[in-house]
């Protein structure tokens, strides 16, 4: 059997529950504005900010991820994904074939003079 003074639904260390009215609550509502931003697949999300703070001119979609713009018949484009790259095609963008060339004819002497004969 459980003792009679264990705290059921609530994590230790709560205070007692109460529900709290917002007239009660002695506190201000903060001015808001909301803002209607677009994404390029046309999905509309409209975040609330504070009346005093300008709204940021970008916002990530809540249901694909792309950037919304404040302009619905103008959205920001969808952003250009990079495909993945070997570490030789690196390699291939810092050296050319002449330094390729050189670097494994070196490569290739320094074979041969560890090699006994």
């Amino acid at each position: 059997m459980a003792s009679g003074n264990a705290i059921r639904g609530t994590r230790v260390g709560s205070g007692p529950m109460r529900w709290v009215d917002a007239s009660q609550d002695r506190t201000e509502a903060v001015a808001r504005t909301s803002i209607s931003y677009w994404c390029a697949n046309g999905h509309q999300t409209t975040p609330s900010f504070a009346a005093d703070v300008p709204p940021p001119s970008l916002w990530e979609c809540p249901r694909c991820g792309l950037p919304s713009g404040q302009d619905e018949h103008n959205p920001p484009a969808r952003p250009r994904s990079e495909p993945y790259k070997t570490h030789l095609a690196y390699v291939k963008e810092r050296r050319s074939d002449a330094d390729a060339a050189a670097i494994l004819e070196e490569a290739m002497r320094r074979l041969h003079e560890r090699r006994p004969r």
